[in-house]
């Protein structure tokens, strides 16, 4: 199957960032709607400032724009999942279904101990590790999510940096995990590339559990000084750009797109920046642009 058929959406992550609110100033979503329109992206995350339900779901329609993903992340801490993360999971289950969503990225929130270690987790021994009985508990959890999404409504787990879950290992932990269960995995490529992995072997790897993609390069320069200890954990890295437009850093993007096509990858491309030194229109502009001429050149 092409991957030309693969609809591409937009992260409006890069226009709103909901963890640094000064990294560029909050705009409403309709100048992010409209912005999508002209780039022409095919849908959305939600985004900071964005409305729910119905007034959501009426909003993208009369774009002719889907609500391609909401991004869940759960409270965790050493010992796995906290009480609440159940909770949290299924409300925000909910809300996408009012909006007429079609994917649900689970992932865990940024604890102070992998913080520490981001983008190095197995270069240091004695990094922090979550217990198998913590990955246990995540899967069973995401599985009956997905149990409980109905007909069209996919549930991906999204590996990232400065959480219980980042490096290829873990993945592979928690992947073996979710056989059989109709729960996915979101490769974030550019989180797994700081995490430490190749995200060509890890769409090998893992195969039809990657069911969500999240299109996203890396800076090697801020990425090497994140490694070496240079930066203040995660957050320190985004404020030095470590996601750079696609095309523009160490992502072997032909080497993905190319590994997806291998398994007949059929779901949304979704272009992500957390910042930009570009203006963020014009860093969504670069990342449409970059990405469907890499699908291009793999259909020649």
């Amino acid at each position: 199957m092409s991957l030309e058929r693969c609809p591409i959406g937009c992260v409006p992550i890069v226009w709103n960032n909901a963890d640094q609110v000064d990294l560029a100033p909050q705009v409403g979503h309709d100048e992010i709607l409209d912005a999508y329109v002209r780039l022409g992206y095919a849908g959305t995350q939600h985004g900071r400032g964005f409305p729910e339900g119905e007034a959501l779901a009426t909003q993208l329609e009369r774009r002719s724009l889907r609500f391609a993903e909401l991004y869940s992340a759960l409270p965790a801490d050493a010992g796995g999942l906290t009480d609440d993360a159940e909770v949290i999971a299924r409300r925000d289950l909910d809300r996408l279904v009012a909006a007429r969503g079609e994917v649900l990225v689970v992932a865990l929130d940024g604890s102070p101990e992998r913080d520490a270690v981001s983008g190095r987790v197995n270069g240091i021994d004695g990094a922090p590790r979550w217990p198998d009985q913590a990955f246990d508990r995540l899967a069973a959890m995401l599985g009956e999510l997905a149990a409980a999404a109905p007909a069209g409504v996919r549930v991906a787990f999204h590996p990232h940096t400065a959480t219980w879950i980042e490096a290829p290992d873990e993945v592979d932990r928690l992947a073996a995990r979710l056989a059989g269960s109709r729960a996915g995995l979101c490769l974030d490529v550019g989180h797994y590339l700081v995490g430490g992995g190749d995200p060509v072997e890890a769409v090998r790897r893992h195969g039809a559990l990657v069911t969500h993609v999240h299109v996203k390069d890396v800076d090697p320069v801020v990425l090497a000084r994140l490694r070496a200890g240079e930066l203040a954990g995660f957050a320190g890295a985004v404020r030095e750009r470590i996601f750079t437009e696609a095309g523009n850093g160490a992502l072997d993007l032909r080497g993905v797109l190319g590994a997806l096509d291998r398994i007949g990858y059929d779901g949304w491309l979704m272009v992500e920046q957390d910042s930009s030194w570009l203006a963020p229109a014009e860093a969504a502009a670069v990342g449409i642009r970059v990405l469907r001429y890499a699908i291009g050149e793999l259909e020649r």
